[in-house]
């Protein structure tokens, strides 16, 4: 459902649908609610969408007002912020039919590959996982036709520069787990020197970005290069040391603490958990950043996944269930935004 310039309110009402504050335009709807703690969404080509809900290890489908379990994941240990995290669909899913989901075991955090109704198999185990804090989870495929995976530092600030250790990285291999040709090593480490990467996502140049989850100051997001450091433990934000990639943008971790990311209708949308927002960013022609914006400052509580729509809208998730928030009617909820 599109909405344009010049849409009236009392239409808008008549439709159950609400006006965002302070753009007229813009306006807002649920496509499912009564979730438990939803992580991720990804689009199928039939423009229906897949989600993950962390703790119950199920991904579900919502399409045209339905909300359908059409997986669920075995070996999922949910605890804490570890679960059933990203997930992420084949570009050549009309033929291959796979889905890719990110996900915490009791011994490791995996990726595995399945169709659905099939059972999922790993395809890459033994990332370090955290008993209940910095899991990572991001998973989404790049421009290049490969995959991305973004790692926490499993509560050990050490491993996030151990280029040995999956943890504390971003990840790009191939459909089968395999590092992906041209990484900077023969590993699958493609960057490290990340603290909690939860959210990634490509511009129209194909120039890669990170959501990153920052210590007690600042939370940060981050140009991805090929090799980069972001200095995790030593830098928390921008430091002056030329060993490392100083952050596009930081935020203080209250009005932010970031997990999805994407990137929309020119604009990078960065959802933000502790801060109770959805950050705007613009993005420049030579993939810098303008002034951010604060969308829905404590409308629908703690936001966790951000999704670009095939129908032209943005959709978000709540996160109000997970612990660490306050429930309204209908959490955890998925809402459509034509912001």
């Amino acid at each position: 459902m599109g909405f344009r310039e010049g849409l009236l309110v009392g239409a808008a009402v008549a439709m159950g649908l609400s006006l965002t504050p302070g753009t007229a335009a813009a306006v807002e709807r649920d496509v499912a609610t009564n979730l438990v703690v939803p992580w991720d969404i990804a689009f199928l080509p039939d423009r229906s969408a897949l989600v993950t809900e962390r703790n119950s290890a199920r991904v579900l489908s919502v399409s045209n007002g339905t909300t359908r379990e059409v997986a669920r994941i075995p070996g999922v240990a949910a605890e804490g912020e570890g679960g059933l995290l990203g997930i992420a669909v084949s570009p050549n899913y009309a033929t291959d039919r796979y889905v890719f989901v990110y996900y915490t075991s009791t011994s490791d955090n995996r990726i595995a590959r399945f169709r659905i109704g099939e059972t999922p198999q790993p395809i890459v185990t033994g990332i370090p996982r955290g008993r209940t804090i910095h899991n990572g989870g991001g998973l989404s495929f790049g421009p290049d036709g490969l995959l991305y995976a973004g790692t926490g530092d499993a509560g050990n600030t050490a491993n996030a520069q151990n280029p040995s250790s999956l943890a504390g990285k971003i990840l790009r291999m191939t459909m089968d787990g395999r590092p992906a040709p041209g990484n900077p090593t023969s590993s699958l480490v493609y960057s490290l020197g990340h603290r909690n990467v939860q959210g990634l996502a490509w511009d129209t140049a194909g120039r890669m970005y990170a959501a990153e989850l920052g210590q007690n100051r600042l939370d940060e997001l981050n140009r991805i290069q090929a090799g980069g450091n972001y200095g995790w433990p030593t830098c928390e934000g921008s430091c002056n040391d030329p060993r490392f990639v100083n952050p596009l943008l930081t935020w203080s971790t209250a009005t932010a603490s970031p997990s999805g990311l994407a990137f929309h209708n020119g604009n990078l949308y960065m959802a933000a958990l502790r801060g109770q927002r959805l950050w705007k960013i613009p993005v420049t022609a030579n993939g810098g950043v303008g002034q951010p914006q604060a969308l829905f400052s404590g409308t629908y509580g703690r936001l966790r996944g951000v999704a670009s729509s095939p129908d032209g809208t943005l959709w978000f998730s709540t996160s109000n269930r997970d612990g660490r928030g306050s429930t309204r009617p209908g959490d955890d909820r998925i809402v459509s935004t034509t912001s």
